[in-house]
């Protein structure tokens, strides 16, 4: 079987870890789609750099100014990576992709709750509940897939006319693996005189994004993701969008490099980005993030997802023949996607699958509803007068979910063939490994 090209720029891959029974094997992650391990090349980088780091900004010594030229440089090369255009676009660093998300919701928030925000049914929390509480929130259905339903999304934005603000659209699921069509939905959005947000957090890892140029219809107008999803997990994340977004009005959290001049009764805040990155930031973590997007380029984001795919596909087609084991996403390979799979086993509570894998063979998946409630019970067929049942066994064992494989670019299918007979092993010995891990 192959083993990833990729795997030895990676760092902790073949990291022994304990089983449930004392013995030791290599780890087996197959959790990426929560957050990823470094490259090595990342960690290299910030070591490195280490007895050079200075605070940034105004410090007239060599490690202050070497910091500074980092730091503004990193914004740069993050750009030209998702290809913004940097007479137009700004890039603000911030922890996460949860952070540009809410920051994007306060900024653009006029205290009118008549604005319209345009989510969909597939999103991630944080593409959620940021706008619930701003907006008047409404939501583009999906199909009987779980796909983004476009028609319904030209429904809702001729509905709502000018008082859409934004389309705020996920490039990726993170329960499904489904990739959205984020330029088709862009042109559709700008049609309507509205703007599109991109949460990128799933997709940048995976694939190449153009946020094309500024008079394209296609252009992404907004786009936010997470280095911890992108082998740099050390505490930053972007979000990129217009300068003029971010020129007028306070920021968010005001102090120490947001301003200009300051007097008893007046501010002068500065320009954006430095008016949006309040106190001291995270400078080592993004050194980190450029230096792993320098290793993306470097393999080729169409590389990454080849193989990726053959990853997904060699898995789902396994998969398929275990008895009782239902996927939770259509299978069509000719359907942009990711390498998320989602999946349960017939009478096993898909959190004691996650346990049972992890204490039987070292994998590591997710369980759960990752962070997306609404979308996995409609992928599960809730009813809707099941869901207040669903909230109150929030921490029962009962509480519905799935089992989740994601892959990165450094697995390979010695760890899936692994994965699939320790779940034949699970299926042909249920009531052995239920009735051993439930007393765990």
């Amino acid at each position: 079987m192959i083993q990833s090209a990729f795997r030895n720029l990676v760092a902790g891959v073949d990291a022994k870890i304990p089983l449930q029974n004392g013995n030791w094997v290599t780890s087996i992650n197959m959790d990426n789609a929560a957050t990823t391990p470094p490259f090595v090349h990342t960690l290299q980088e910030i070591v490195n750099f280490a007895p050079m780091y200075s605070s940034i900004h105004r410090g007239s010594g060599y490690k202050s100014r070497l910091s500074t030229e980092l730091f503004e440089t990193s914004r740069s090369i993050i750009a030209n990576f998702v290809k913004a255009d940097p007479n137009h676009d700004t890039v603000i660093f911030v922890k996460n992709t949860t952070e540009a998300i809410n920051k994007l919701s306060y900024r653009l928030c006029e205290g009118k709750r008549k604005n319209v925000i345009l989510s969909t049914e597939m999103e991630h929390h944080s593409n959620d509940l940021p706008w619930r509480n701003r907006y008047h929130v409404d939501y583009v259905e999906i199909d009987d897939d779980g796909r983004l339903c476009l028609d319904s999304l030209v429904n809702k934005l001729s509905k709502y006319k000018k008082a859409v603000k934004l389309v705020a659209v996920t490039g990726a699921s993170n329960v499904t693996g489904y990739v959205n069509p984020i330029y088709e939905i862009a042109e559709i959005t700008h049609k309507f005189n509205a703007k599109v947000l991109v949460d990128g957090a799933q997709l940048a890892p995976h694939a190449q994004i153009d946020m094309k140029t500024f008079n394209s219809p296609q252009h992404i107008d907004y786009l936010a993701f997470s280095g911890h999803k992108m082998y740099a997990p050390f505490g930053t994340g972007v979000l990129i969008g217009p300068k003029e977004t971010f020129e007028k009005g306070a920021p968010e959290y005001a102090g120490g490099g947001t301003v200009r001049a300051v007097t008893r009764t007046n501010i002068i805040w500065d320009d954006p980005p430095n008016k949006e990155e309040a106190g001291t930031p995270n400078v080592m973590g993004v050194l980190g993030l450029q230096a792993a997007i320098k290793t993306l380029s470097m393999i080729g984001m169409q590389d990454i997802s080849n193989y990726e795919f053959g990853l997904w596909n060699y898995t789902v087609e396994n998969l398929k023949k275990i008895p009782g084991l239902r996927l939770h996403c259509e299978t069509d390979p000719v359907k942009p996607r990711i390498g998320v799979i989602p999946f349960n086993l017939d009478g096993i509570h898909h959190a004691l699958v996650a346990d049972i894998l992890a204490g039987e063979a070292g994998i590591a998946v997710r369980s759960g509803c990752f962070c997306a409630q609404p979308y996995v019970r409609k992928l599960l067929k809730i009813a809707p007068e099941e869901t207040e049942t669903c909230i109150k066994n929030h921490q029962s064992l009962n509480r519905p979910g799935m089992v989740r494989v994601s892959f990165g670019l450094y697995n390979d299918y010695n760890e899936i063939n692994v994965l699939i007979q320790t779940l034949c092993r699970i299926v042909e010995f249920k009531d052995y490994y239920i009735q051993k891990y439930m007393n765990v």
